[in-house]
């Protein structure tokens, strides 16, 4: 048995099966729930629902499915005001495929309401190491638009919801005609209504979506819709919709095409940054009506596995990631979005918003525990609480066990769901110098313990101030703060296992006024098929030294950007860092550019080039290379591939204020080994001007902010 190309199957079921159409959009009259046309198309629709089901035209059918499920993992936006943890979390870069699952089905059904799904084949690859599986209902398609009563994860995730056209549904929802559409086929023009619904107590389980219904027969033509809050009986569910569109068989009966489901989850115990996302999209094609299938056939499970035989018998073309459709990478599908914004305008956003009074508060693991020079080991924790409307208070904190001083934070702000909000923060911590890090925390804390070797800059600031949530403006998003702040210089306290450390950054004693305004790029697809991601900030700010009085004003910019284009089997990735800072007076140390370190300045030493301009730029070329698969038992196995990454770095320092170096170009080369699921890399490198031999091991760079 031999899949065919789904492409070429869609191709001919569109032409074939629901023809050459044109869909001409007219805008209805003003919305308006419960009025008697709006009621009397939904009672239509839902009696020929219900006599679809006796109707002896349809006896049964058998269909075939191909479809995908894609578990998926999305990280929060780590830009955040200089390491703020009250800055809200925000899922703007596309979420990573983790595991994809790719299946065939032959489907059955008969009247009046037997459905019977055999799974002929499944393959499936592992990204990273997971143990999920799927409820038994993600793994076939929905068969008649839902029951009367809608379950889903075998009634884990939403249960005994009523169905918008069922006669339970009828008196619990309201229904408003807002829009039409009209279908021409080769013999016909079919006239198709949208219908919108919501419950009419939006705090109690239900749909929230449209209905497309032919306004002649009454048929179900499209539904797409989400779900309240209450609905859900996963606390951790953050959204679940649905999209079910139906074709029109043998110019009779609209059955099942095209299906869509979207299901996100997030922590309920702490503000992480991480979300889970599980994707399924369906094709059906290839209908055989009236076949005569034998009611014994639909006795047991309604989804079962073919025999191993058949299952072996299947025939796939290509690898699963090469075969998935281009957008399941995309941060939401655009059908689902547009289910998803429609369900906010319909009720109110309470409605919809996961209730949570309070939550530990937290952006990273080393959150709760870290190491370095100064503080020694630091153990720290948080706790949000959610006032509603948007509103929420944060409050953190930290205690090194070196320095026996405390850190921590608190904010007061509201949040709107387009993204823009306002903050009012008071804190005290400790800022990194430098503008990239150049390892991940947790590296950093093993090492620096165990070898001294810490790879922060860290110096005291303490103030308070707003910060201003713009929105997103062009694929942009856009935030504006204005601090008062005072800073000085920290102190070694800790003692290392072994080694010494460094001596830190002596930041001068100053106090200022500073405004900034950030610019947060997340990955899209640019020119030339280059995946481009891009942060950049431009600050002002007025200082006064604290020894003497004296004042000056300074003005700085950095960009820090990434791009990375598949070639084939390989994949070239672009890194660049680049910063000046200009002023007519002394700068204090903290304002200065600094590189140099596995991340800007491979080959070179930690911060070696600190001046007033500079640039680091990295070209790398991965190679996939066979490895050995290791067995993680529940948790899948290590794919059977690594990549090797060689790299060519340079380092551009101007206007040097060490004395050290000669201002110019500083060239390194080297060769980058990533394994185990792409999250452990190992790099060599050598500088060529005056550098040295680096080796460094650490978590992917696309980890750091988890970590």
């Amino acid at each position: 048995m031999v899949l065919m190309s789904y492409s070429v199957m869609n191709r001919f079921f569109a032409a074939s099966l629901v023809a050459p159409l044109l869909l001409v959009p007219r805008l209805m009259t003003a919305q308006r729930w419960d009025d008697a046309r709006s009621r009397a198309l939904v009672e239509r629709a839902t009696e020929r629902r219900a006599l679809q089901l006796a109707d002896t035209g349809l006896v049964d059918y058998r269909a075939r499915a191909h479809g995908y499920l894609t578990f998926l993992a999305q990280l929060g936006d780590q830009q955040r005001t200089s390491g703020s943890l009250s800055d809200p979390i925000r899922f703007t870069e596309p979420p990573k495929v983790v595991k994809a699952d790719e299946l065939a089905l032959e489907v059955f059904w008969r009247a009046p309401n037997l459905s019977k799904q055999r799974i002929m084949g499944r393959r499936d690859t592992l990204l990273l190491p997971t143990d999920i599986s799927y409820h038994r209902d993600h793994l076939g398609i929905v068969q008649n638009n839902f029951p009367d009563i809608i379950r889903l994860g075998d009634g884990d995730e939403v249960q005994d919801v009523p169905h918008p056209l069922s006669a339970t549904g009828l008196p619990f929802y309201q229904y408003a005609i807002t829009d039409s559409l009209r279908i021409r086929l080769t013999d016909r023009t079919i006239d198709v209504l949208q219908v919108k619904v919501r419950p009419r107590d939006d705090q109690k389980p239900g749909v929230i979506g449209a209905l497309f219904i032919d306004r002649e027969s009454g048929d179900v033509v499209r539904m797409a819709f989400n779900f309240t809050r209450s609905a859900f009986k996963d606390r951790e569910l953050e959204d679940l919709s649905i999209v079910l569109e139906n074709g029109l068989i043998n110019g009779r009966f609209w059955l099942p095409r095209q299906q869509e489901i979207e299901i996100r989850r997030t922590g309920t115990w702490m503000k992480f940054p991480a979300r889970g996302i599980i994707r399924g999209r369906w094709e059906i094609c290839c209908y055989e009506l009236n076949r005569g299938i034998d009611r014994r056939f639909f006795a047991g499970p309604e989804i079962v596995v073919a025999p191993q035989a058949v299952r072996d018998s299947i025939v796939w073309s290509g690898r699963i990631l090469d075969s998935l459709p281009p957008d399941i990478r995309a941060v939401t599908l655009e059908e689902v979005k547009r289910v998803q914004e429609e369900a906010r305008t319909l009720v109110k956003a309470d409605a919809l918003r996961r209730t949570r009074s309070g939550a530990l508060a937290a952006s990273q693991i080393s959150d709760f525990v870290r190491f370095n020079r100064v503080e020694g080991f630091a153990v720290g924790a948080g706790a949000v609480h959610d006032l509603g409307r948007g509103v929420s208070v944060t409050g953190t904190g930290r205690w090194g066990t070196a320095d026996k001083q405390a850190k921590g934070e608190l904010s007061l702000g509201v949040q709107r769901a387009s993204g823009r909000g306002v903050r009012v923060i008071a804190y005290r911590r400790y800022r990194d110098a430098g503008d990239e890090a150049e390892t991940s925390l947790l590296r950093n804390t093993i090492a620096a313990q165990e070898f001294a070797s810490d790879y922060t800059q860290p110096f005291d600031t303490r103030g308070g101030g707003l910060v201003v949530d713009l929105g997103v403006l062009f694929a942009t998003r856009l935030q504006v703060e204005a601090l008062w702040e005072r800073q000085r210089a920290l102190q070694i306290h800790a003692t290392p296992a072994s080694g010494r450390f460094e001596p830190t950054i002596q930041a001068e004693a100053v106090s200022e006024v500073r405004v900034a305004l950030r610019a947060n790029q997340p990955t899209r697809l640019s020119v030339a098929g280059f995946e481009v991601a891009s942060y950049g900030e431009l600050r002002t700010a007025v200082f006064q030294r604290a020894d003497d009085g004296t004042r000056g004003t300074v003005l700085r910019a950095n960009l820090n950007g990434r791009a990375e284009r598949p070639i084939g089997a390989h994949r070239l990735v672009l890194q660049t860092s680049a910063a000046a800072v200009g002023s007519r007076e002394l700068l204090p140390v903290q304002e200065l550019v600094f590189l140099g370190g596995p991340t800007t300045g491979p080959g070179y030493r930690f911060h070696q080039f600190v001046g007033r301009s500079g640039i680091s730029q990295r070209a790398e070329w991965r190679t996939p290379v066979p490895f050995v698969p290791i067995t993680l038992g529940r948790f899948g196995r290590v794919p059977s591939s690594a990549a090797v990454a060689p790299f060519a770095h340079a380092v551009y320092t101007g206007r040097d204020v060490t004395g050290l170096h000669r201002d110019g170009f500083y060239p390194a080369v080297g060769v980058g080994f990533i394994a185990l699921f792409d999250l452990l890399r190992v790099d060599v490198a050598r500088g060529l001007r005056d550098g040295r031999w680096m080796f460094s091991i650490d978590f992917a760079r696309d980890f750091w902010g988890l970590l």
